[in-house]
């Protein structure tokens, strides 16, 4: 069994209240879940108007296919025209861990 987190370090574009900031992070963390099947949640900076931080995390029985569905989650947000994607920390466990 393979865990891989990824946590994304976000500046909002013009933001002006976090009912703006909720507006663009929901539909980022909404995507995530649809599209690649993992568990995301905005974690961190929840008081700031232009920060942001997403966290992912992601169970599978192949290392591969961990790695690969996490790749497709950074290019998903690093792809975003709203965001700015300041930087990323990936981590994946094993049964050796």
């Amino acid at each position: 069994m393979y865990v891989g987190t990824l946590s994304f370090d976000l500046l909002l574009g013009d933001v002006r209240s976090l009912k703006e900031k909720r507006s663009v992070v929901r539909p980022i963390v909404a995507e995530l879940q649809r599209k690649y099947a993992v568990s995301a949640a905005e974690v961190d900076h929840m008081d700031l108007y232009r920060r942001a931080e997403i966290g992912i995390a992601m169970v599978s029985g192949d290392a591969g296919h961990l790695s690969d569905v996490l790749d497709r989650c950074e290019r998903l947000v690093a792809g975003r025209p709203e965001v700015e994607l300041l930087s990323v920390r990936r981590r994946l466990h094993g049964d050796d861990d």
